[in-house]
């Protein structure tokens, strides 16, 4: 069987606690799912077709943003979500998952993440009221989500490094259709969304990824990794 291919989309650098994660928790599902996986650092200054993505059978969007080039991580992302490619976005690739369905599905061209543009008209992403940063906390997860499914729990306890998350002024209107949260914090915060009708295309703002480095198998990353085995066939 040929392996298994993931593309990370992010600038990779090992002082990075989810980059140094990342490799562990394929090798984790790469030996419980017996499975042969490769995963590739697709540095966002690379991504500027969607031919280097083609051949990838899923991408994560990773940690550790500002990306050197947004526009490479959107474009990553904007494939995924319409070539049905499993999808993973953690952290930044959760906020720019959300940046892109703004601009590409509901055509705001103006959608903006703080961090990038703290002057934006349109702040989809902005300054979290409280940085969570090395922080743990609890999670709850939308009876029969993805990720509930993934976790076989309503609620996990995960470890965060962000500064930035989704904006509540738009976020009735950037789910009012197959976009839903799916995981939200004690304070009813979108912390995990995911959208229905694509085959796996699921971001968090936490950081699944570090749980490998205690051994442990993220469950996402498992039901991701599931997911692209099951679209190769």
């Amino acid at each position: 069987m040929r392996s298994l291919r993931f593309g990370l989309i992010g600038d990779h650098d090992p002082d990075v606690t989810a980059h140094r994660a990342i490799p562990l928790a394929f090798d984790l599902a790469a030996t419980t799912l017996d499975l042969p996986l490769e995963a590739e650092w697709l540095p966002t200054e690379r991504i500027d077709s969607t031919g280097c993505l083609a051949d990838f059978d899923g991408l994560w969007c990773v940690p550790a943003s500002p990306y050197r080039n947004t526009d490479g991580a959107l474009l990553a992302i904007r494939h995924a979500r319409e070539t049905g490619a499993p999808f993973l976005g953690t952290c930044g690739g959760f906020q720019h998952a959300l940046l892109e369905y703004a601009r590409s599905v509901l055509g705001w061209s103006d959608a903006a993440h703080a961090e990038l543009d703290p002057e934006g008209t349109r702040l989809v992403i902005q300054p979290l009221a409280c940085a969570l940063v090395e922080a743990v906390g609890p999670v709850r997860f939308v009876a029969d989500s993805r990720l509930a499914r993934a976790y076989g729990a309503l609620e996990a306890e995960e470890g965060y490094r962000c500064r930035f998350g989704l904006n509540p002024a738009f976020r009735e209107a950037l789910t009012d259709g197959p976009l839903r949260i799916t995981a939200t914090d004690d304070q009813g915060d979108a912390r995990g969304i995911e959208l229905e009708d694509h085959p796996f295309f699921v971001a968090t703002l936490f950081q699944p990824e570090r749980a490998a480095l205690a051994g442990r198998l993220p469950p996402v990353v498992r039901a991701f990794v599931e997911a692209a085995a099951e679209r190769r066939g």
